[in-house]
């Protein structure tokens, strides 16, 4: 994601109506996404929460701003000092093995009217070798997504597959050839050459099918 500045910022484009000004992302990684949360205009309070203990050193260093708290856990409602009008995921809801409870506790936590701002992989068919070695349980279909977010109790204001052409490259790294990473050569050169025009495409026409899916949900 830190090399992958275009997919960010195109990824927030969809999300930047629907952030409210305290906002809660669960899954921060190395803080990429959340700094552009930060620089959100409007944000008043970001809550960050992240299981993985050895980036919480990074995100540390990485967010001294007071508006920021951070912390090294999974989600956990009882942590939040203020009710958040924003929530959101990005690549973490398919490592999660129970999404759907997670679901229904973020739609708890959240005020009447607030956002559920969700990115996820598409296709259980393209789960292959890259899925396994970054703790993919799963890839969501259309269908499959908005049962479980609706399940949860939240009514969806947008849900679209997005990166059409990712779909041919996780293929070819995941299924074919059976990579277990990728590199960051690989990351700058796709976000580079292939997202900003790709993307421009997809503003005019939705695909019908991507490597992703967006969401985006209300309380």
């Amino acid at each position: 994601m830190a090399q992958a500045k275009n997919y960010c910022h195109w990824i927030l484009r969809y999300f930047s109506p629907y952030l409210g000004p305290n906002i809660v992302e669960i899954g921060a990684g190395a803080g990429t996404f959340s700094q552009l949360l930060l620089d959100h205009p409007g944000t008043t309070r970001l809550v960050l929460f992240e299981a993985a203990i050895n980036l919480c050193s990074g995100l540390r260093k990485r967010f001294k701003d007071g508006r920021v708290s951070l912390h090294c856990s999974t989600f956990n409602p009882s942590e939040l000092v203020k009710v958040p009008d924003s929530v959101v995921l990005v690549n973490v809801l398919e490592h999660v093995r129970e999404d759907e409870r997670l679901l229904r506790e973020i739609w708890e936590s959240l005020r009447k009217g607030g956002s559920l701002l969700l990115f996820v992989p598409a296709f259980q068919s393209n789960y292959g070798s890259l899925d396994e070695a970054f703790g993919h349980h799963r890839r969501y279909s259309k269908r499959d997504l908005r049962r479980k977010i609706e399940r949860a109790g939240f009514q969806i204001q947008e849900l679209r597959y997005v990166n059409f052409l990712g779909i041919a490259s996780w293929f070819l790294t995941g299924k074919l050839l059976r990579q277990t990473t990728i590199s960051s050569s690989q990351v700058r050169w796709y976000d580079r050459w292939v997202i900003p025009w790709s993307f421009a495409i997809e503003h005019i026409c939705s695909p019908w099918i991507g490597q992703s899916l967006l969401a985006v949900a209300l309380k």
